[in-house]
């Protein structure tokens, strides 16, 4: 064992179940106790706290982390395509499940159609994925297409459904 730990004592703490003794309650807070301060003093301490709040710098997102510049490049690059028999954005219509993009520009997007029957379902993912592949930074792009969970209106964005009429 290692020298430097053999010369510290160690306190166990008690179990949860025991009740310990001999500590004594810390006071009961009481409104006479309160310090006064002047209204001015109040504005000050406010100042005081709104000044380091506002100091604070947001953390900045990954590029490729959603709110990134990669990641809403390749959103934005995705609301340029239209489903051919809707006039509404695939973004939008609730046809992207996910979007990842990592540090090396790897893109990967998850996607459905509206039914499995769909005429464009042959071409869309080859579209989605030479448009998402074309977004500078993005070094390679691949489309999984899924069909579970099943697309439903319910995926649609609120715009979406202002567009076609369903709000």
């Amino acid at each position: 064992m290692d020298e430097q730990h053999d010369n510290k004592d160690y306190v166990a703490a008690s179990p949860p179940n025991e009740v310990v003794t001999g500590v004594d309650k810390p006071p009961r807070a009481r409104v006479d106790d309160a310090v006064e301060e002047t209204p001015a003093e109040k504005l000050e301490r406010k100042k005081d706290y709104l000044e380091g709040f506002l100091a604070q710098k947001p953390v900045a997102a990954s590029s490729g982390a959603p709110g990134g510049e990669l990641y809403e490049a390749v959103v934005d690059a995705l609301k340029e395509i239209y489903d051919p028999e809707i006039p509404v954005n695939i973004y939008d219509l609730g046809l992207i499940y996910g979007v990842e993009v990592d540090d090396e520009g790897s893109a990967q997007v998850i996607m459905t159609l509206t039914t499995p029957h769909c005429p464009v379902a042959e071409s869309m993912p080859g579209e989605v994925e030479l448009r998402v592949g074309a977004v500078p930074g993005i070094r390679d792009a691949e489309v999984s297409l899924v069909w579970d969970p099943p697309w439903g209106p319910d995926k649609m964005t609120d715009e979406a459904r202002l567009e076609l009429g369903m709000l």
